[in-house]
């Protein structure tokens, strides 16, 4: 029988009965009545009665049976009546519930044949049989009966019903109720592979294959990137009192703090590594970029921004509420701003919120009188009553939380600026009659102050000079600048261009002006800008001109495709641009991946991104920041950070995804990371790597070759007890947590002699301490347990990835180098599994003694496992793993986290950890010319790669 006809089959008797059983509740075989319950005169009378084992409960029991039981030969000698008529009643109660029931199709179609049936006789009772009309007539009646009742609660059925803007907009508005969305997801979500990661929906990549695309935009033109999904904390009060507190997160060994003076100015934006209050450097919490506002004359009040990601915004936000005291939420007198007016305290309009939250039906006539549903702008999830604001009655300090208030775009690449001067225009001043009219919006009132029209004025000059500088790099990095500009929208272009630099706007440009920008930056009152107001920021955003209107006002233009003039009062906005450094460390691709980054009021998302992809920017998505991050050589949150809390959490994520990909393949298409001497394919265990490598470099008179001869001293033995005690081994809690060196990078990247990534040029250094005995002594003393991050970049061929293997080469491979032969390096040889036949001898043994648990169970229930072998996976080692360091034939001494084949170097390159007792043991014991060589090993790959190890600072 075919798989159709078996589906079919059991859809038809899906309302059937399984098996008829009645139990009886006597005990013994003696008991057992006759299936029928007696002698009878019909056929069925004749079938013998079905011996039982001693453990299976008696009564009688239709059908085969699993346990393999037979039927007696011998007739039963009597019957009982009651016994009897309950079987019967049984059998009567089934065969009613099959009979009453319909199976399959209840089409009156079924009795033709099939040779009569035609498809007009389902809208056409007519072309029926008179013995069949009147049936099939009843059968349509019940129903069209049935469908007029569904009709008022039946969802929408129409497209063109649901892609009306109000049920659409109703329907967007409660998808975002789950997850945030930013302004752009519509536009991302046509075009990119959407994800939900940290309580948003954002884009990862495109559905388009761009990757070599999106990296030549980074490296000639420009690459847009939608950042709003990071979190905004803004604290104000006194300077002092700020410095105070948020000096108890930071470290002045680890570089600049929230004190620098550029940045503490407003003419820089800074970027800090926060720590708990008091405990440096044992528990990070991540990276933070701030921005203070430029100073006030007459006053000592402050500002200052600080951007985190999603995944350290509560703790970095419970920090600074411990540290500021502030205790007190400042609940406000009405509901904060969301021009979608879903937030009302009115009851009649909470009754449409529920109604147009919570379902997807069409709204009915007594609906559709009230005001229409808006678009949410802002953090969708949030609730009303939850608090935003908290002011310290000690300090003074107010936190605001500005999550999804502003709205920032990155712009990469060197021709950032000339994508931005093209796009933008500085607001015009407006006419005399809007200055002489009371007006609500903030532009008129501010066109009528000369000192703010003078200062609008001189920031305008100064974004006129960018068309004249030839790359984004050639600007200090960090560079702040406030402007306000004209609606982009009121100049976009009718099709998409490439905006390139305009040389003859360069050469009118003032060459001293230029040199001055580049040398100092833009002076600090320019970098001043209303978007730090919050009344300015909702002055704007509600008083937004729709689309709608501004095409109706593009109409009305007598020549089309012009200009509006005069502009609309309510087309200003205030923005800032930030200058995002490109690659500052090391001597390769000095300031590749320069850009800007732009910050507008929330509800101008699409009014600007719209403009800037006409430009012929590239689009970027999540997995392009990682690649963009990469390129630089820097650190990405939370990739690249194992010993923070975010970064942890990422990586037990990471682990359990990629073992639930694992399992999800074949047992006989899985790889054996086993017999590939890989302990850990989806994960780092850092703390175990940091542990085994202090305790090795704890010995002082540890001499040269003992890091190799250690990995002899593990046998097959050795191996195989600890995989039988696996279970009897307890999980020790670690005393000490590792942590990763962000500090004295520089002696450690001297000792490493920094060079090109593939080796070819040795560049100066200035005088260091040299590597020797003491000094190896002295920094595993201060850093023992602790990791530092790497950049490996191989010598030739090979593409390294994800948890790639650091290892140490022995004194024979680098004689392979020595010799020539870069492309061969060694191979590890091939591991047994102990584990696989450890688990086959617990499996036979199970079976030939099963427990008495299994003995007990009816067909029903599953039985369950006891042995240790259920809890391991073949191929993957189980914890406790054993030894790291010395499992393999080369000592390990860290892992990669981002990997990649290199379009700027040609070759491959990894990012990773390495512990630093390791790597001074490695670089102390290897010659000079070949001082910083270490073998890398791919998880799925028994070949060993030389690369070059490097530390840029």
């Amino acid at each position: 029988m075919s798989a159709a006809k078996v589906k079919m089959r059991q859809k038809k008797l899906r309302n059937q009965p399984s098996s008829v059983q009645f139990v009886s509740e006597r005990v013994g075989e003696e008991d057992i009545p006759h299936p029928n319950g007696g002698g009878g005169d019909g056929p069925s009378d004749q079938l013998p009665v079905r011996k039982k084992s001693s453990n299976q409960q008696t009564g009688w029991v239709r059908g085969h049976q699993k346990d393999g039981g037979v039927y007696a030969d011998k007739m039963p000698q009597y019957i009982t009546a009651g016994v009897f008529a309950r079987a019967r009643a049984t059998e009567v109660r089934a065969m009613l519930k099959a009979v009453t029931k319909t199976t399959g199709s209840c089409q009156i179609f079924g009795a033709l044949p099939k040779h009569m049936r035609r498809r007009a006789m389902s809208h056409n009772t007519k072309r029926l049989p008179c013995r069949l009309r009147e049936m099939a007539n009843k059968m349509r009646e019940k129903c069209l009966q049935g469908s007029f009742k569904k009709k008022a609660h039946s969802k929408n059925k129409s497209r063109k019903a649901r892609r009306h803007h109000g049920n659409l907009l109703l329907e967007f508005n409660r998808r975002q109720r789950k997850n945030v969305w930013l302004e752009t997801h519509i536009w991302h979500a046509k075009r990119f592979h959407m994800v939900k990661k940290w309580g948003y929906s954002l884009g990862d990549r495109p559905t388009l294959k761009c990757y070599r695309p999106c990296y030549r935009a980074m490296s000639t033109h420009c690459l847009l990137q939608d950042l709003s999904y990071y979190c905004c904390l803004e604290l104000q009060g006194e300077e002092d009192k700020l410095l105070d507190c948020l000096s108890q997160l930071t470290s002045k060994e680890t570089g600049p703090t929230f004190a620098q003076r550029l940045c503490l100015s407003g003419q820089r934006q800074g970027s800090v590594v926060l720590y708990r209050a008091g405990q440096f450097p044992l528990k990070p919490l991540g990276p933070a970029t701030f921005l203070w506002r430029p100073r006030t004359l007459g006053t000592v009040y402050r500002q200052i921004w600080t951007w985190v990601h999603p995944i350290l915004k509560q703790d970095i936000l419970t920090e600074f509420l411990s540290v500021c005291q502030c205790h007190e939420a400042v609940v406000p007198p009405s509901v904060p701003y969301c021009a979608e007016g879903i937030f009302s305290t009115d009851s009649e309009s909470k009754s449409e919120i529920n109604q147009a939250l919570g379902t997807k039906r069409k709204q009915s006539k007594k609906d559709r009188s009230g005001p229409p549903p808006k678009k949410i702008l802002g953090d969708g999830t949030r609730s009303p009553n939850t608090p935003t604001t908290w002011k310290s009655s000690s300090t003074g300090i107010l936190i605001n939380d500005l999550t999804m208030e502003i709205v920032r775009y990155r712009l990469i690449g060197p021709q950032s600026h000339s994508v931005l001067a093209d796009a933008l225009e500085a607001a015009t001043n407006c006419d005399e009659l809007s200055k002489s009219q009371p007006s609500c919006l903030w532009w008129p009132d501010h066109c009528k102050d000369e000192l703010k029209m003078k200062l609008h004025q001189q920031q305008t000059d100064i974004f006129h000079l960018l068309k004249g500088i030839y790359s984004t790099a050639e600007l200090p990095p960090g560079t702040v600048l406030g402007l306000t500009v004209d609606d982009p929208r009121l100049n976009i272009p009718t099709k998409k261009v490439k905006v390139l630099p305009c040389v003859k706007e360069a050469q009118e440009v003032d060459d001293d002006r230029r040199k001055e920008l580049s040398l100092h930056g833009v002076p600090e009152h320019c970098c001043q800008s209303f978007l730090w107001q919050q009344s300015v920021r909702n002055n704007v955003t509600d008083n937004k001109m729709s689309e709608q209107d501004l095409n109706r006002m593009r109409s009305e233009v007598l020549v089309p495709g012009s200009r509006l003039s005069p502009i609309p009062p309510q087309c200003r906005v205030p923005i800032l641009l930030v200058h995002q450094p490109g690659k500052q460390e090391g001597h390769e691709m000095s300031s590749w991946g320069a850009g800007w980054d732009l910050m507008l009021p929330k509800g101008w998302g699409m009014a600007f991104w719209i403009p800037l992809v006409y430009r012929g920017v590239r689009i970027g998505g999540l997995k392009m920041s990682l690649t963009h991050s990469q390129n630089k050589g820097v650190p990405h949150f939370p990739h690249d950070y194992p010993d923070c809390p975010g970064g942890a959490c990422f990586q037990e994520e990471q682990e359990s995804e990629l073992l639930e990909k694992f399992k999800r393949r074949p047992p006989a298409k899985r790889i054996n990371y086993i017999k590939h001497g890989c302990l850990a394919p989806f994960g780092c265990p850092w703390q175990q790597l940091a542990e085994e490598w202090d305790v090795i470099g704890s010995d002082g008179e540890e001499k040269k070759g003992d890091i190799q001869a250690k990995s002899t001293l593990q046998g097959n033995k050795a191996i195989q007890s600890e995989i039988m005690s696996h279970h009897e081994v307890p999980a020790t809690n670690p005393q000490t947590h590792f942590t990763v060196l962000r500090k004295s990078l520089r002696l450690l990247s001297s000792w490493c002699r920094p060079t090109s990534c593939k080796g070819q040029r040795l560049y100066g250094v200035r005088e260091m301490t040299p590597l020797d005995h003491a000094a190896k002594m002295s920094f595993q003393a201060r850093h023992g347990m602790s990791l530092v991050w790497v950049r490996l970049s191989l010598l030739l061929k090979g593409k390294p990835d994800l948890h790639t293997m650091v290892c140490v080469p022995t004194s024979d491979d680098l004689k392979l180098l020595n010799e020539g032969h870069v492309s061969r390096g060694p191979q590890e040889p091939r591991h047994k599994d102990h584990l696989k036949s450890t688990i086959k001898h617990s499996k036979s043994k199970s079976k030939d003694t099963p427990s008495i648990t299994d003995q007990t169970t009816t067909m029903f229930e599953k039985p369950q496992s006891s042995s240790p072998a259920s809890d391991f996976v073949l191929g993957v080692w189980p914890n406790p793993l054993p030894s790291v360091t010395s499992h393999c034939s080369r000592v390990t001494l860290g892992w990669v986290t981002q990997a990649d084949f290199s379009l700027s170097a040609g070759s491959g390159e990894a990012l990773g950890f390495v512990s630093v007792t390791g790597l001074i043991q490695t670089l102390i014991s290897q010659p000079l010319e070949h001082r910083g060589i270490v073998l890398l090993r791919n998880t799925k790959s028994l070949q060993y790669r030389f690369a070059k190890i490097n530390i840029e600072v």
